[in-house]
């Protein structure tokens, strides 16, 4: 499987971070005789990223307030909890939010847990989201007392678009009708929650507002970010299947899209339940997986940092205001210098 790509895609990005001696894994450097930048300290990292998030010139600005955290596989490095205007609510690494579509990440781990990390073709059409069911209401269909069938059943949750059959079309229908097809169909909000956190770690603490697997995650930055650990250190296979098999999304750029809610000017990349930040000119190659409302979980190219942006706004469609905050905070972490 070719979880290296972003290797091979991401040279600019990785060109301008191998001066400063972080990048590990991709190969390279230091054969034209230059003398690399010193590695950014912890300290000098932690300012980087406390100045960017508190920044009132980038686009951190417009998320305020929100909570952030950066660490690796052994635990948190960094934190912190910006400020915003007066009346604002503060969040914090324990704050229970709705991640929305940070929810597909937890749905995709999931599914390679039960295949042992081995997933097949259909399941990797579903969740790289090619199947053609793309007529989800991912807002107000579904109820806490409903089960994933339930759900997946109520007014066109279940239609299938052979239109869209093959190609990329973000929606929570794909992954509601792979867990139907998968032995879930009878679990209702609670005993969904149990089933993923079984093979996930109980240890996670997470619920489901609905039996809704692309959008109905319940939890915090701290859950969601032990989580994040998981996968780096490799005890969960999604591991393995960071980028993989990664398809084209924009649908201005690329014929085998129909839609998706990534900023039009850029090239984005879609894996198993998660994004690539593969744009070539601005991307720099981080997984990801970011919810309606702000809440903006990755894993950085290197795949030696994670990070945590945590946020919940009253209306859906902002997220990836966030992923582009986010941005900033991996590359003044890298870099040592605020952005």
């Amino acid at each position: 499987m070719p979880i290296h790509r972003s290797c091979l895609r991401f040279a600019t990005w990785k060109v301008a971070i191998t001066a400063t001696g972080m990048i590990a894994g991709c190969g390279g450097g230091g054969s034209d005789g230059t003398t690399p930048a010193p590695t950014p300290s912890l300290a000098q990292r932690t300012q980087a990223a406390q100045s960017t998030a508190a920044s009132d010139t980038n686009a951190c600005r417009s998320i305020k307030p929100f909570y952030w955290e950066i660490g690796d596989a052994t635990g948190t490095l960094a934190s912190g909890s910006t400020d915003a205007a007066s009346g604002s609510p503060t969040y914090t690494a324990t704050t229970v939010m709705a991640v929305a579509s940070a929810s597909k990440w937890i749905y995709a781990a999931y599914a390679a847990e039960k295949r042992g990390g081995v997933l097949n073709a259909a399941d990797i059409k579903f969740l790289q989201f090619h199947s053609g069911y793309v007529s989800f209401d991912a807002f107000g269909s579904c109820r806490f007392t409903d089960t994933v069938n339930s759900c997946l059943h109520k007014g066109s949750n279940g239609d299938y678009t052979a239109s869209s059959d093959g190609k990329f079309n973000y929606d929570g229908g794909h992954m509601q009708k792979h867990a139907s097809l998968n032995g879930l169909g009878s679990l209702n909000s609670v005993a969904l929650a149990l089933e993923v956190r079984r093979l996930l770690g109980t240890d996670i603490a997470l619920s489901y507002s609905q039996p809704q697997l692309g959008g109905g995650v319940v939890t915090t930055a701290a859950d969601y970010a032990r989580f994040l650990r998981k996968v780096l250190a490799g005890s969960l296979h999604m591991n393995a299947w960071l980028g993989s098999s990664a398809v084209c999304t924009n649908p201005t750029t690329c014929s085998q899209a129909v839609y998706s809610p990534t900023p039009p000017n850029e090239n984005w990349e879609y894996s198993m339940g998660h994004w690539v930040d593969a744009d070539p000119t601005v991307g720099d190659g981080a997984f990801s997986s970011t919810g309606a409302f702000g809440f903006h979980p990755w894993i950085d190219a290197s795949r030696t940092t994670y990070g945590v942006l945590a946020r919940r706004t009253t209306l859906p469609g902002t997220g990836f205001d966030s992923a582009i905050c986010g941005r900033l905070l991996r590359k003044a972490w890298a870099t040592g210098t605020a952005r």
